[in-house]
C-alpha cells in the first residue's frame, strides 16, 4: 500500500471512529463496530491503529491542519496578517464540503477531549506536533536553528495560543454560537502569537 493510500484510509476509519465516539461515548464504542462503520475488517483496523482511542488521531489534526499548512507556507515578505487573509479567502473558494465536515469533526473531538481522557491524550499529541512544526515555522522567520532555546520558547508559545483558540472557537460553536461571532479569530490568533512570542514572530522579514 502506497504511503498516500494508507493516510487516507486512516483519515476515513478515523471520520467515522469519530462519529461514533460522539454519538456515543468511548467506552461504548467498539473497534468492530468502528469497522464495521468504515466496511472493513477489524484486523485491518488493528493493521493502522494501536488502539480504538488512537482512531481519533487523524481527524484531531485535521482540526489544526489548515493553520499549520497555512503557516508553513507563510512568505518572508508578508506580515502574518497579510498572508492569513490571503488564505483565509483561498479556503473560503476552495474548500469543499468533505473538508468543511471533518473540521467539523474535529471540533467536536477536540471539545470531547474535556471529558474522555484518551481523547484528550490524542489532542495532546497532536499538539506536541504542532509546538515541534512551529518550531521550523519560527526558526525560518528568526533565521536561528529550530533548536536554538529561543526558537523553542517561542514555538511552545505559539503552539499553545493555537490550541487554546482552536478550543475555544469549537467550543463555542458546537454550543450553538452564531458562526459570525468568530468573523475575526484569525485577527485574535495573530494578535496571540505577536503577544506570546514578545512581537517577534508576525513581521515581513526585510529584504
Amino acid at each position: 500500500m502506497s504511503e498516500q493510500r494508507r493516510l487516507r484510509l486512516r483519515l476515513e476509519i478515523s471520520r467515522e471512529a469519530a462519529r461514533l465516539f460522539w454519538e456515543q461515548g468511548v467506552d461504548a464504542t467498539s473497534g468492530d463496530q468502528i469497522a464495521g462503520a468504515v466496511g472493513l475488517s477489524t484486523r485491518t483496523i488493528w493493521r493502522h491503529f494501536r488502539s480504538k482511542e488512537s482512531c481519533a488521531e487523524p481527524i484531531v489534526r485535521q482540526g489544526v491542519d489548515w493553520e499549520m499548512s497555512m503557516l508553513r507556507s507563510w512568505p518572508p515578505g508578508l506580515s502574518l496578517e497579510e498572508h492569513i487573509d490571503v488564505e483565509r479567502e483561498r479556503y473560503r473558494r476552495e474548500a469543499d464540503a468533505v473538508a468543511r465536515a471533518d473540521d467539523v469533526l474535529a471540533m467536536k473531538m477536540i471539545l470531547l477531549a474535556d471529558r474522555e481522557p484518551a481523547i484528550r491524550t490524542a489532542w495532546l499529541m497532536a499538539c506536541d506536533q504542532i509546538e515541534r512544526e512551529m518550531a521550523e515555522i519560527v526558526a525560518v522567520r528568526l533565521r536561528l536553528p529550530a533548536d536554538d532555546v529561543q526558537v523553542r520558547l517561542h514555538a511552545a508559545a505559539a503552539s499553545a495560543t493555537l490550541r487554546i483558540i482552536s478550543e475555544d472557537i469549537g467550543a463555542g460553536l458546537l454550543r450553538g454560537a452564531d458562526p459570525t461571532e468568530y468573523a475575526d479569530a484569525h485577527r485574535h490568533l495573530t494578535r496571540a502569537i505577536r503577544t506570546a512570542t514578545g512581537g517577534a514572530v508576525g513581521d515581513a522579514l526585510p529584504a
